[in-house]
């Protein structure tokens, strides 16, 4: 009696984890995960292109017929974020206040305008970042792109001497990262070979445990003046264990920056509490901000201070490559030449940053204003388990040993953000990508076989997922 009412229990109440409700096969199942979804509406927030505007060889239909064509499937937001239908709202009030008001835009409010004047547009959006990396306000700038900005503040960040001058990054870094760091030695006159100690995966799945991160640390501590990581590693989804890496960094004396490029909007961060020196990210994967957006950097407030009452000006502000944007904003239009830095992450810009690119950016951050990051990865973690349990179904009669790929991101949801990057078995890749194209499926590929999949929470439902 007892065994029989947990079965109708089981059946007819709400969706247990994937891994054990037996109706997780089914479409009611992933229905119902819906229904219990509080960020379900959240879905409504953005485009989703149908599967007949992937197809069309045209932007726009002439097909009345093309109006009932059902959403695609979108697994891609770990590469370009979908639009949020803010954007061209936003993006129009720009181009009104641009057209109606001129240079006068840059200091006047407007009652009907959901932004703030041009001048101040950088700090509105650094306000609606700051909670989304786990930062202060002034601990944020959204502006340049991801390696430029790893470049400005490798400047003031990387200060190598005879005896510590490496930079440990791991082997498999994306690729612009390894240009920077190698770049930036080779210009302080250091051999790149000699100064970059990479961290190799172990075996053939590309991790990197955190055990093989400290150790690395420990054996070349007194001769290395910078670590790079990435927050999750953008070809296998690993997510590093921050705080704990951090912490070891600090204990010997050395920086830590962070690549987030993967990770800002996709988990929880916390970079202040964590003790981050510095990050950098792009907007255009999970934050949802366009096509090579801008983008934005983290500097700890500890690294920010500005004193222009001490002696020295290495004891006034941390060095660093200058420009006007980054001056003092009282001071800022009056053209003095001495340099006096807007204190925190703000001081490192350059130049007056696209409007047309931060509002495109606010857009999403909107989004996100409505719910929190704590919520999101919830839904994250729930998402990713249960496209995870799918796949681990398929093919329903071969062991795990026999089927035709390998999911290499760690199973662990503490060790992966909405990601997961599944290594098919060789001469795959092409049919499998043909079969989920003509099914309105996007997806990412790294050849020569590996598929990554990335539920993000905000866009995408279980019922989507499964269809």
């Amino acid at each position: 009696m007892g065994s029989r009412h947990h079965v109708e229990q089981i059946k007819h109440g709400p969706p247990l984890a994937a891994d054990v409700d037996i109706r997780a096969n089914s479409r009611g199942y992933a229905e119902s995960l819906d229904a219990h979804d509080p960020l379900r509406n959240f879905r409504h927030e953005f485009i989703i292109p149908s599967k007949a505007d992937l197809k069309r060889p045209t932007l726009s239909s002439t097909d009345p017929q093309e109006a009932h064509s059902p959403p695609s499937i979108y697994l891609c937001g770990n590469s370009l974020g979908l639009q949020p239908r803010k954007t061209q709202q936003r993006v129009s009030s720009f181009l009104t206040a641009w057209s109606t008001k001129g240079v006068t835009g840059h200091f006047r409010n407007h009652s009907d305008s959901a932004l703030p004047p041009f001048v101040d547009v950088d700090d509105y959006a650094a306000k609606l970042m700051a909670p989304i990396v786990g930062a202060r306000e002034d601990e944020v700038a959204v502006m340049g792109t991801l390696t430029s900005n790893l470049h400005l503040v490798m400047a003031g960040f990387y200060q190598p001497t005879r005896e510590k001058y490496k930079i440990i990054l791991e082997g498999k870094s994306f690729p612009s990262d390894h240009y920077a760091v190698e770049s930036q030695i080779s210009q302080h006159g250091f051999d790149a070979k000699d100064a970059m100690i990479m961290i190799e995966p172990q075996d053939d799945k590309a991790i990197i445990t955190t055990e093989q991160i400290l150790e690395t640390i420990d054996i070349h501590a007194d001769r290395t003046a910078l670590i790079l990581l990435p927050g999750i590693q953008f070809y296998t989804g690993q997510y590093l264990d921050i705080a704990t890496i951090t912490r070891h960094a600090h204990s010997k004396e050395i920086l830590i920056g962070w690549d987030c490029a993967h990770a800002a909007g996709n988990v929880g961060l916390r970079l202040h509490d964590w003790d981050v020196d510095f990050a950098v990210w792009c907007n255009y994967k999970y934050l949802n901000s366009g096509p090579g957006s801008i983008g934005a950097l983290f500097v700890h407030e500890k690294h920010g201070r500005v004193d222009m009452s001490a002696s020295t000006r290495e004891e006034r502000y941390r060095p660093r490559l200058c420009g006007w944007w980054g001056a003092d904003k009282q001071t800022r239009f009056e053209m003095d030449k001495k340099f006096v830095p807007r204190p925190g992450a703000a001081g490192y810009q350059l130049s007056n940053p696209s409007i047309l690119d931060l509002t495109a950016c606010i857009a999403s951050l909107e989004v996100f204003h409505m719910t929190s990051m704590a919520e999101l990865r919830r839904k994250s973690i729930s998402l990713t388990k249960y496209l995870e349990s799918l796949l681990l179904r398929f093919p329903i009669d071969a062991l795990p040993e026999d089927k035709p790929f390998t999911i290499l991101t760690p199973k662990n949801s503490d060790e992966r953000g909405a990601q997961l990057s599944v290594r098919l078995e060789p001469g795959l890749l092409g049919v499998i990508l043909k079969e989920l194209d003509s099914n309105g499926v996007v997806v990412d590929e790294r050849k020569p076989d590996v598929v990554r999949i990335a539920p993000a929470p905000l866009s995408l439902s279980e019922s989507r997922q499964a269809a």
